[in-house]
């Protein structure tokens, strides 16, 4: 098979495509010809050396795939060859085939292709984990999410927005404004030109946020305590901009609010396998039903994988990059 090749750390021109041995499925395993593979912001980190790999996970890039079933483990017994899956992957997913735990394969929802369907796994898995599990956003509740114009930002404000919340989102331009309120955000904040803690706090009668995710850290970590409300979570999935910050801890105290985080994929297969579960329940029939759709920025071919990540890294997206299936033929360097 072909596959993306990562010969040593570096920026997006390091990667090439390479051939290399079809994997065989252990027994709690599908192998699934891959049709589509999302792009993640861990995958670039795990290009420059910034991402340990956890112990097991494959070295090529691609968390998140979707395509067909062609061999299925022996403890597999839900799936069978000819399947349409979407799949959470412990990485491989930038290749023609790639595994994935039977338990972490969701169906492809109806009327969604291959390349929607690629943009749901990793998305939809950080999303349910860290705003419904951890932070027990419930209806009526006030939710902010930084970068709303982000693949994760576009799932939650869609997410939320359709089980009741009143969500409000930061973005980086006007134009990704817009989008966040298409969405579904009652209001989006240009954090260029405004503020978001007094915007939010103007809107919700000086209430807050009972519920914010956030991506950036840095200087937003105490701006968030700022905004939070009383018994207020906060959740931090990543640190575009340090996680290394002074913060003033009586706030927390005084608010009793709930400082966490999370990774997905050092977890449990057992803890992927429930946040499976989740979805399919409480998520799948909204994606059926027509009211979450992602939002695809770009698609690119595997062996334009260097453009795909420059564009990660550029953040001049909406939604989701996804690579479609290398066009046979092609050789060489990705790029």
């Amino acid at each position: 098979m072909r596959y993306i090749d990562l010969p040593k750390y570096g920026d997006a021109d390091v990667m090439r495509l390479a051939e290399g041995d079809r994997p065989s499925p252990s027994a709690d395993e599908v192998l699934i010809e891959v049709s589509a593979a999302g792009v993640n912001r861990p995958d670039v980190l795990q290009r420059i050396g910034s991402y340990p790999l956890p112990p097991g996970a494959s070295p090529v890039m691609g968390l998140e795939v979707a395509g067909t079933v062609v061999e299925v483990g022996a403890n597999c017994k839900r799936w069978k060859v000819g399947d349409r899956v979407c799949a959470l992957t412990n990485g491989g997913g930038y290749a023609e085939y790639a595994l994935a735990p039977g338990a972490q394969c969701l169906p492809i929802p109806a009327g969604f292709s291959d390349i929607e369907a690629a943009a749901l796994p990793e998305t939809l898995f950080t999303v349910w984990s860290n705003v419904f599990d951890r932070a027990q956003l419930r209806e009526g509740e006030v939710l902010l999410v930084h970068g709303g114009s982000s693949g994760i930002g576009t799932a939650a404000i869609q997410l939320a927005s359709s089980r009741g919340a009143r969500v409000f989102a930061t973005a980086g331009s006007d134009e990704k404004c817009r989008a966040c309120t298409e969405l579904g955000a009652e209001r989006a904040i240009n954090y260029r030109s405004e503020d978001f803690v007094a915007v939010v706090k103007e809107l919700t009668d000086g209430h807050g946020a009972d519920v914010i995710v956030d991506m950036v850290g840095g200087d937003y970590i105490d701006r968030n305590i700022q905004l939070a409300a009383v018994d207020g979570r906060i959740v931090n999935i990543a640190f575009l901009q340090g996680a290394e910050v002074q913060v003033n801890m009586l706030p927390v105290m005084l608010k009793r609010l709930t400082l966490t985080g999370s990774t997905l994929r050092p977890r449990s297969p057992e803890a992927k396998a429930h946040i499976a579960r989740s979805l399919e329940q409480q998520v799948w029939p909204l994606l059926e039903a027509g009211r979450i759709r992602p939002r695809i920025a770009a698609t690119f071919p595997l062996q334009e994988v260097a453009a795909a990540h420059r564009l990660m890294e550029s953040s001049a997206h909406i939604g989701k990059i996804v690579l479609s299936p290398v066009q046979r033929g092609d050789t060489g360097a990705a790029g």
